[in-house]
């Protein structure tokens, strides 16, 4: 005998209710909570992220204060064997960058962001510093370096003359200057790709490492600060230095930050020549009384 539908709709009700009730539980329930679930995994969290995993060998050794290979030998823009100490000057800053023509993307982007800085800083290319690019690639070509340079100086409004040099070499003499400034970098056969840290390195008159500017952009108050310190004086105008007196370069957070007491100390000069101007001319004043009467 079939039951009644007036028996059926009650159990009917309760089931529906019942489910409801276990599918709000369910979704109220922190993911933690779930059955299977547990920790999520450092992959899943750094995808979250789109932070890539890190690469092994490459990184950042810093060696400030140590002398660059001058005697290394590389091939310019225009094919010609040349010494790093030839290409680097003697009585100006450098930035030296190490990048790679075929590279997909970070070299562009730090080539860039450095081409943008150097357009703000209010340092002139040639007058003030200089710069010197070198490929870590042995497979690039002069021509390659030339390529890049004019498209650099162009967008810089800058002549062909400007001293900003391009250099290809063997992989030992690359190894060799990257080894120097601690700039370590791999080789993906499989990509065919070389994976590698971004920064542009400062460098002082005398061919020693200064200073290291880190990422894919460059603040110009960084860079110049960078430049104003490595020249120790040989650059920039009196105003320039006065200013710096006023920054201190923080390790931590790898940016040049406001020095309290360089600015104590301008203000207390400042405040001494203005007594001295004032003294001066109550002293001159007194003179003239003197003299009149």
């Amino acid at each position: 005998m079939k039951p009644a539908l007036s028996h059926i709709l009650p159990r009917v009700t309760r089931v529906g209710f019942l489910t409801t009730v276990a599918l709000v539980l369910v979704t109220s329930l922190p993911a933690s909570a779930m059955p299977g679930a547990g920790k999520t995994p450092r992959s899943i969290i750094e995808a979250q992220k789109d932070l890539p995993p890190p690469v092994k060998g490459v990184d950042v050794q810093e060696h400030l204060g140590e002398a660059l290979p001058l005697d290394g030998r590389f091939v310019d823009a225009a094919g010609k064997d040349v010494k790093l100490g030839e290409v680097l000057s003697k009585t100006k800053p450098t930035l030296m960058t190490l990048v790679y023509y075929n590279c997909p993307m970070l070299c562009n982007l730090v080539l860039n962001a450095q081409v943008q800085a150097m357009r703000e800083l209010g340092l002139e290319l040639g007058k003030d510093y200089e710069a010197v690019t070198v490929s870590i690639d042995p497979e690039d070509t002069p021509a390659q370096s030339l390529e890049r340079r004019r498209r650099h100086l162009q967008s810089m409004g800058k002549p062909e003359t400007a001293p900003w040099h391009f250099l290809t070499g063997t992989d030992a003499e690359i190894k060799r200057l990257a080894d120097t400034l601690g700039f370590k970098y791999t080789y993906d056969a499989s990509t065919k790709q070389y994976a590698h840290p971004a920064v542009v390195h400062v460098i002082t008159p005398e061919g020693s490492i200064s200073r290291y500017l880190y990422g894919a952009t460059f603040p110009p108050k960084d860079m110049k600060l960078a430049l104003l310190e490595a020249a120790a004086g040989r650059v920039g105008t009196s105003f320039d230095q006065i200013v710096m007196s006023c920054f201190k370069y923080d390790t931590a957070t790898r940016r040049y930050g406001f020095y309290i007491f360089g600015f104590i100390r301008l203000g207390g000069m400042m405040v001494f020549c203005a007594l001295a101007t004032m003294l001066i001319y109550f002293w001159r004043r007194e003179l003239k009384k003197g003299a009149a009467a």
